[in-house]
């Protein structure tokens, strides 16, 4: 389930959150991502997926281009990237929070009861 946070949709398999908390493990060119995602998460992310997003991070200052001396463009997350990983990391803790205290609810609920026993039958 995906939460809106006005124009802001976090959801655990996003793209953009997905590089974000990679990135905030390091900074990280495209393929290096690709496989840290596939690692922590167990999402492959196609190179459409994932370079589409890059570009719509870096275009909204979440994550920044760092200097390179090989084709790879390595990247890093922004000051900006880390407030809305935050926030989203938020967001899906409470989601999982409140996950997790209704099933404990529904399985009390739904937890056999014993019969009082009998004297002298078996327990």
């Amino acid at each position: 389930m995906a939460r809106t946070t006005g124009s802001t949709t976090h959801r655990p398999n996003d793209p953009p959150v997905l590089i974000l908390t990679s990135l905030a493990g390091g900074p990280k060119h495209g393929h290096a991502l690709s496989k840290d995602i596939e690692g922590f998460a167990g999402v492959v992310l196609g190179p459409g997926a994932l370079y589409g997003a890059i570009t719509r991070l870096e275009e909204r200052g979440l994550i920044e281009p760092l200097e390179s001396e090989d084709r790879r463009r390595p990247y890093r997350i922004s000051t900006a990237g880390s407030a809305y990983l935050s926030e989203a990391v938020h967001e899906m803790q409470r989601l999982a929070d409140e996950g997790a205290r209704r099933l404990a609810v529904a399985n009390q609920v739904r937890a056999p009861r014993r019969a009082p026993g009998i004297a002298g039958s078996p327990a």
